[in-house]
């Protein structure tokens, strides 16, 4: 078993740049000078898997209450940019995806790695999600999340 890395709240959120289901750059550290308060990077296995589409959709559905706090939002998976503007149309999803189809973005957050289902190891990406404050600091490392409710848990964070 290698050693993995896992960010904590007070690390430096490794800086990226992903292309997006648009074919357009995402860099991290353009994204946090132009927030107010900072940028919410969840990482996700698949688009238009059921699980990745109840998380993207629940990001979706309360995109309103995540900028009227501040902040961005950005969906990394492996998936191809073609996949992803697919997954992007038929979900009316209006925030932004990324293509990470080396999982190096997946690896510097600690979301690439080991996993278990039903007994089985296997290696894959683990679904988490990151609140990234204006200076480039983790406040939040969220791993090993359920689709499902996450991001009212989210939202119960960045208001408390």
């Amino acid at each position: 078993m290698t050693k993995e890395t896992k960010l904590v709240p007070g690390d430096n959120a490794p800086d990226f740049s992903v292309t997006t289901s648009t074919g357009s750059t995402f860099t991290l550290s353009r994204e946090l000078s132009e927030s107010t308060s900072g940028v919410i990077v969840y990482f996700y296995p698949r688009a238009s898997t059921p699980g990745c589409t109840t998380q993207a959709c629940d990001f979706r559905d309360n995109l309103a209450r995540l900028s009227a706090l501040g902040y961005s939002v950005i969906g990394v998976s492996p998936d191809t940019v073609t996949s992803l503007q697919k997954f992007v149309d038929k979900q009316k999803l209006d925030f932004i995806l990324g293509s990470d189809p080396e999982k190096n973005v997946a690896t510097a957050y600690g979301a690439w790695g080991e996993k278990k289902n039903y007994g089985r190891v296997f290696l894959g990406i683990r679904r988490s999600t990151f609140v990234i404050n204006k200076e480039g600091v983790i406040v939040h490392a969220l791993y090993n999340v359920r689709a499902k409710g996450h991001v009212d848990r989210v939202v119960k964070l960045l208001e408390n």
